[in-house]
């Protein structure tokens, strides 16, 4: 037989040198990795299916709130209420406000939203709002993840095929499984340079469809802002195609309202005796008609959009845009925010209460009652189930 392999003192301390490098790099890599500085409390069980009323009482009451100040609107997604706050996004029991399940970070949140019926939560590191996570709606449980180049702070907005982030210089677009269909703007390191139509833009606006990707931006060579609409989903990721872009003159305070089908609906301000309007444009970026729209509409004004209706609460009153073309069909005045479908109804928010409204003509058939204080305008809603949710500012309000 073979006598065994002596070790020396030598090989043991190489050994040890080694173990100890190995048990180093694993610290180190610990220590910076995203997993360090996450939380993630799924739910136990899933929540059970809500159950909606077609009919509400006459007067609805707060039973909880919580601080949401990085949601612009309520995020009902799955059977949960979600608040999105600081470093936290909690999905919440809509009837109670028990926490169900929480997903944190140890970096800022940017913002989140609901789409594809999950949470999608982005959340900021050194290249800006570049990390994002999608979160089962009912358990908090993760599925996809993706990081990008983006700015430090961005719009979320979602049409239920795409999803556009959009910081002020630079926007992408992702589908439900988080991979880019499109990135325009600022890029950083471009493979060729020359794959995007114009650079030092800033993005003042973005509105999205299944087929239509429109971008309101002002450009250092155009006398004011440009509409370019585009392919959302082109051929190849870093290269916009675009169907159309035009200069809109005088158009400082325009703002991109909505996308539908081809269609793109933009606020234009008075300017050269020209009046407020509605302007729609077709699939190439041409004007097809305009709509006045009276009075001065502040920054503050604010769109609801989804698959069963279009509103716009102007700062006084609210507009209704019908989703196949995007023309106004009704205005009721005296809202505090733009409105949501709940059972066939269009729920609008009013100073004192909520006004239940016909989504054919706009006729009010119903007011219910809601104590809101000095609250702050506007107030967006959003169902989930019985219970009635309310963003108010940077607060999310239940009313059952």
């Amino acid at each position: 037989m073979l006598a065994p392999e002596r070790r020396t003192r030598s090989d043991v301390i190489v050994a040890l040198g080694i173990a100890l490098a190995v048990i180093v790099a694993v610290t180190v890599v610990w220590l910076r990795s995203d997993a360090r500085g996450t939380t993630s409390v799924t739910a136990d069980t899933t929540l059970p299916p809500l159950a909606t009323s077609v009919v509400l009482p006459d007067v609805l009451s707060a039973v909880w709130e919580f601080p949401s100040a990085d949601s612009s609107s309520p995020i009902a997604a799955g059977n949960a209420a979600v608040t999105a706050d600081g470093n936290d996004v909690v999905g919440r029991d809509p009837a109670t406000g028990d926490e169900v399940w929480r997903y944190s970070r140890n970096i800022p949140l940017c913002g989140a939203i609901e789409t594809w019926d999950r949470v999608v939560a982005v959340y900021q590191d050194s290249r800006g709002c570049s990390q994002v996570t999608s979160l089962v709606a009912d358990t908090g449980a993760r599925k996809d993840q993706r990081n990008s180049d983006a700015d430090a702070a961005v719009t979320l907005s979602a049409d239920g095929t795409y999803l556009i982030s959009r910081g002020s210089t630079r926007l992408e677009l992702w589908r439900s499984d988080l991979v880019r269909t499109l990135e325009y703007g600022r890029v950083d390191a471009p493979v060729n340079p020359k794959k995007q139509p114009r650079s030092g833009c800033e993005l003042l606006g973005a509105a999205s469809s299944s087929s239509r990707l429109s971008v309101l931006e002002k450009c250092p060579d155009d006398a004011s802002n440009r509409l370019t609409v585009m392919n959302p989903a082109p051929k190849d990721a870093q290269e916009p195609e675009e169907y159309g872009s035009v200069v809109l003159p005088d158009s400082t305070g325009a703002r991109i309202l909505a996308v539908s089908g081809e269609k793109t609906a933009v606020y234009l301000p008075a300017a050269n005796g020209t009046p407020s309007r509605i302007s729609i444009f077709d699939g190439n970026g041409a004007g097809v008609v305009d709509y006045p729209v009276d009075g001065v509409i502040p920054e503050k004004s604010t769109v609801n959009a989804d698959k069963n209706a279009i509103t716009w609460w102007t700062g006084t009153q609210t507009i209704n845009l019908r989703t196949s073309d995007l023309s106004p069909t009704w205005i009721v005045a005296g809202t505090a925010g733009p409105g949501t479908m709940v059972s066939g109804q269009l729920l609008v928010p009013v100073p004192n209460g909520i006004a239940m409204i016909n989504p054919a003509d706009g006729t009010v058939s119903r007011m219910i009652g809601v104590d809101r204080g000095d609250v702050t305008m506007p107030v967006v809603i959003a169902a989930a189930g019985d219970t009635i949710l309310e963003q108010r500012g940077t607060t999310l309000v239940a009313l059952r």
